[in-house]
């Protein structure tokens, strides 16, 4: 078989420049052309991009947190005021901004106390530290606030002649901000009277635990 030469004495053509240069000069580009070794020009990287895995998107052993729960709201000081309006009984509610929706449910209740023993009895060994809810005092002979179903709401703020105060305002302590009502199933003494105790608070029917 033969063999090629050696082309010592040869001369190539560049395909870059056309120029002709020694032969054993001559290197081949990526891309088949034969040029001389001035000017050879690497190829470019960009033409070979390295593969890239797609981002990681999520942690590992996360702990989302859950959903807020509906959860109590601390009421200012007798935050009850009576209304009798047509032989109704109405109770107006201040909660600032309570951020309420008219047919929301609430429940009302007192002021958190601390039984004195837990399960085991009256041993003080078996305190718990057990708490409960005391009663909302009655006033104007109002004395439904208790109600474990709880009452269903309207925003605002009524008054005697069973209108609706501050409807349409944003700005003012008897705007549906700050303001809700019920309907009680008491029979008020006189009307315009202001209860309830220190706090008192509203919330859902059944408490749950907090981002449990």
């Amino acid at each position: 078989m033969g063999k090629y030469a050696s082309g010592k004495r040869s001369l190539a053509i560049s395909d870059r420049s056309g120029m002709a240069f020694p032969y054993t000069e001559m290197v081949r580009e990526w891309n088949g052309s034969l040029v001389h070794t001035s000017e050879y020009e690497p190829k470019q990287p960009q033409l070979n991009p390295k593969p890239v895995g797609s981002d990681p998107q999520a942690l590992f052993n996360p702990r989302p947190q859950p959903a807020s729960k509906a959860s109590l709201i601390l009421l200012t000081n007798n935050p009850f005021t009576t209304v009798i309006s047509g032989g109704t009984t109405y109770v107006n509610i201040f909660s600032e901004d309570h951020q309420r929706s008219a047919g929301d449910v609430v429940r009302f209740r007192g002021a958190p106390i601390v039984t004195a023993a837990g399960p085991g009895g009256s041993d003080p060994a078996d305190n718990r530290n057990m708490q409960q809810f005391a009663t909302i005092p009655t006033f104007d002979n109002v004395s439904d606030l208790n109600n474990v179903n709880g009452f269903t709401i309207a925003l605002g703020q009524i008054d005697s002649a069973g209108n609706v105060t501050g409807a349409t305002t944003s700005d003012t302590l008897t705007d549906p901000i700050n303001y809700f009502y019920i309907t009680s199933t008491s029979t008020a003494t006189t009307g315009g009277i202001s209860g309830g105790g220190d706090n008192t608070s509203a919330g859902p029917v059944t408490l749950g635990v907090v981002n449990g």
